[in-house]
């Protein structure tokens, strides 16, 4: 096995999502639950020996597109070990890479703890799913998962477009074909263009980066298709603003309204390291497209949308913040932990004096029925139609057991 390949493998077996090779000083990095760490056995490469060994993993005309536009994604796999997800780059004339680790398996909705909108999401016959969450916070891991429901459960045809490919899915119950820029399409925006002649049922946008994809992603929605794709926004509302402001202005309104017609919801998430110390947790913002929400969107009042989040509990919707506090609440995170990663620290810190001022229940038997919210990987899931269990929703009425209700303890690393 090839000095990179070795390094690939030890940071699989360190629990490590990324690994960083920076050729003007020979030094290899490691991102272990977040944190950059120097890898000190590594081997020291000089950039000719780092050239020679990217041509054992890398084809020659994939090393000409490197030279020809300084910038190279490309997958790798090494067999038994896991899938990777590189880039080539180059900073101040050295040649840089960096590598993110895509497992094998394909963790379920349940082990990811994803909220109950997600369930509903995967289930709607058409519209337009957007996940967003800064780099690195496990956006591909969420959308891997979704499509796996969609794949297991459902008898339709399923279309990816990524750059590259990431998780491969195996054909279950639905068709899937993944597509992978300059392998097996030119361009995002083309590969959209012709996909409705592909007869497909879903569609997986690996991002939406330009105008053309983020247009062609919304008319694919609108003639009848369920599709989901990635954004790198922060929050429900800058998702909505982003998508409106890259258009010119005169087709704004026009954007607006199929946007309130086609969205089905949001899920913005950002990864927390868990109190136990077995990786990171994920947390998150859901906006599920109710009447109100449309509404909004139609007006141009996407300001006011951060309001109906935060009191829409009944819908299935909750905050980031929310979301954090309910994590603290069940010991899965430290407050320092969480308020790091908080939207408004002062909102956080806020909601969660109010949990700490709220009594807790009279004592005596517990019994949990059917239903009951189960403390997991993305903090709690509550039964359908009661949010996402934060301090601030009130205790919903007893619902009947959960469609997808968990049965284990997960927890993700990337």
């Amino acid at each position: 096995m090839e000095p990179i390949e070795r390094l690939l493998t030890q940071c699989v077996e360190a629990g490590g999502s990324d690994l960083h090779f920076k050729m003007d000083t020979g030094r290899v990095y490691m991102r272990v639950l977040g944190d950059l760490k120097d890898v000190e056995d590594a081997p020291h490469f000089t950039p000719e020996e780092f050239r020679r060994q990217l041509s054992t993993i890398l084809r020659e005309d994939q090393l000409k597109r490197f030279d020809d536009e300084l910038e190279l994604d490309f997958s790798h796999e090494i067999l038994g070990v896991s899938r990777f997800r590189g880039n080539l780059y180059q900073q101040r004339g050295h040649l840089q890479a960096a590598f993110r680790v895509i497992p094998y398996t394909i963790s379920t909705m349940e082990e990811l703890g994803l909220p109950p909108a997600c369930f509903d999401f995967v289930e709607r016959p058409r519209g337009l799913v957007l996940v967003t969450g800064p780099a690195g916070s496990g956006k591909s891991t969420t959308l891997a998962a979704m499509i796996d429901r969609i794949n297991r459960t459902q008898k339709v045809h399923i279309v990816t477009v990524e750059d590259p490919t990431e998780f491969v899915h195996d054909d279950h119950v639905a068709l899937i074909n993944q597509r992978e820029l300059n392998e097996d399409t030119l361009s995002f925006a083309n590969a959209l263009k012709f996909v409705l002649r592909q007869d497909p049922d879903v569609i997986l946008v690996g991002e939406m980066r330009d105008l053309d994809t983020i247009h062609l992603a919304i008319t694919a929605s609108e003639t009848g298709h369920l599709v989901f794709a990635t954004l790198h926004t922060v929050d429900a509302v800058q998702t909505v603003d982003r998508i409106i402001d890259v258009f010119p202005i005169s087709q704004q309104q026009q954007v607006r309204m199929q946007l309130s017609v086609n969205l089905v919801g949001v899920v913005s998430q950002s990864l927390v390291k868990r109190k136990d110390g077995r990786g990171r947790i994920a947390a998150f913002e859901i906006l599920n497209a109710t009447s109100a929400i449309r509404n909004l969107i139609r007006e141009n009042k996407s300001y006011q949308i951060g309001s109906i989040i935060q009191t829409g509990a009944r819908q299935k919707m909750n905050t980031l913040d929310q979301s954090l506090v309910t994590l603290v609440e069940r010991g899965l995170v430290t407050p320092e932990d969480a308020k790091v990663k908080a939207k408004d620290p002062g909102e956080f810190m806020r909601l969660l004096q109010l949990m700490a001022a709220t009594p807790p229940p009279a004592a005596g038997p517990q019994i949990q029925p059917p239903g009951q919210a189960v403390v997991h990987q993305g903090g709690v899931v509550p039964p359908p139609g009661t949010g996402d269990g934060s301090a601030t929703a009130p205790p919903p009425p007893q619902q009947g057991p959960v469609r997808g209700q968990p049965n284990r303890p997960g927890y993700r690393k990337d």
